[in-house]
């Protein structure tokens, strides 16, 4: 089949770097393809995705025009009114400006198809999963990303995963990440979250990421390349998001000598799907099976662009920064010790998920795969043989929150856990 790309032309209104890296992404691909049953390329989806380069988030867009406003401007809307909705619901606020409403009544207006049983059980598959989702999430649905322009350039534009920051960042990442696994996390205000509940953490995170994702694409906008990149905080590249936290952590844990069942990879896509959709993800690009969120990842790899100078940046801090970590309960002589091994295990993971090729264009060093040498047989015998009763799994459980703990600990130190505050 011809495509766009292979006759030289790009469809109006299309940005720059749609499928100019499709060659190389074909190659990246080929284990998608095969897992998506996939034969030729689905041009309508192509095209659904080209779109969504210059699609936003509208509810969020309004509402962070709205946050930009003058002081006394009507229907400004302020900081304490928009953290007072997030920690009690929008009723809460004294007569709540058009755009907080508006944008408040569609994150707590919970679809019709959502299962809480089902996204209990997913963050509980999430916790089992424990230091494997880490390495997963970290390595594959993290760096990996950083092998193609656009969003890495954004990163690198707002400061977010390079510097002094990169730590910190992390943190917050892994701390919304962990969220997600406590049960009724992801209940909004006044929806009831049951015995032992975090109250809605993970929906207030969510939602918070939300906000300041809108507030990043109206403070960019004018001044981003959108000819080339389509809009900072897009579509297509929050759909290629979405892929990377579920249907990328389920293969990778795979990967990783982890059964994975066809129930388990259901609740997994079903907590996920609640996320994206929390996080204002055209519903085009929600789904609940594993094997379609692999067909459209496979063409959101066909559509992106090739590496920017933004990617080596990002994936060389990543990297050196398991370096600052702080591990509680190492004494001080041992710290710098932990902090090396935790960079070369880190880099000799990559080395077997990237590839040598990918790690040379994101100029890290390559590693012997000792690291794999060791996690695959240990994550043979605790989830082949001890997590195959239901007392097994609780313990596994137990073991992935208490993992959770230590990594949260040895990212963010003394410092307060939590993710990035909303500006003033």
């Amino acid at each position: 089949m011809t495509t766009f790309a292979q006759q030289g032309t790009q469809p109006a209104g299309f940005p720059t770097r749609f499928r100019e890296g499709e060659a190389r992404g074909r190659r990246l691909g080929r284990p998608l393809r095969l897992m998506g049953r996939i034969v030729d390329v689905d041009e309508e989806l192509m095209e659904r995705i080209g779109r969504a380069f210059n699609e936003r988030d509208e509810a969020g867009a309004r509402l962070a025009e709205a946050i930009r406003m003058r002081a006394g401007a009507p229907g400004k809307v302020t900081m304490t009114q928009l953290r007072t909705a997030l920690e009690h619901g929008v009723a809460a606020v004294d007569s709540p400006p058009p755009a907080l409403a508006e944008f408040f009544a569609q994150v707590e207006a919970t679809p019709d198809w959502v299962d809480w049983d089902l996204v209990d059980e997913g963050g509980r598959v999430f916790a089992r999963l424990g230091q494997n989702a880490a390495d997963v999430l970290l390595q594959l649905s993290l760096i990996s990303g950083y092998r193609f322009g656009g969003p890495p350039d954004l990163l690198v534009a707002t400061g977010g995963l390079t510097g002094s920051t990169t730590r910190r960042r992390l943190a917050e990442t892994q701390h919304w990440a962990v969220s997600l696994r406590r049960p009724g996390g992801l209940r909004p205000p006044g929806a009831g979250s049951g015995s032992g509940s975090t109250s809605g953490e993970a929906w207030r995170l969510t939602v918070h990421v939300r906000a300041m994702h809108a507030l990043v694409n109206a403070g960019f906008e004018q001044r981003w390349d959108a000819g080339r990149l389509g809009l900072p905080i897009n579509q297509a590249d929050q759909a290629a998001t979405l892929g990377l936290f579920d249907g990328v952590l389920i293969i990778g844990c795979r990967a990783l000598g982890v059964p994975v069942s066809r129930e388990d990879a259901r609740a997994l896509m079903h907590l996920w799907k609640y996320v994206g959709w929390l996080m204002g993800v055209d519903e085009d690009f929600l789904v609940d099976s594993e094997w379609e969120r692999h067909r459209i990842n496979y063409h959101v790899l066909l559509a992106q662009a090739e590496i920017s100078d933004a990617g080596p940046r990002l994936a060389q801090a990543a990297v050196e920064v398991q370096r600052e970590r702080r591990f509680p309960g190492w004494p001080e002589p041992l710290q710098r010790v932990r902090g090396w091994y935790e960079r070369e295990r880190l880099l000799s993971m990559l080395t077997v998920f990237l590839g040598t090729r990918s790690m040379r264009e994101l100029g890290l060093p390559r590693r012997p795969p000792w690291a794999h040498a060791y996690v695959l047989p240990m994550n043979l015998l605790r989830y082949r043989v001890l997590g195959r009763s239901a007392r097994g799994r609780a313990r596994l459980e137990r073991q992935g929150s208490r993992n959770a703990d230590r990594l949260l600990a040895s990212y963010f130190g003394p410092e307060r856990a939590a993710v990035g505050d909303l500006p003033e």
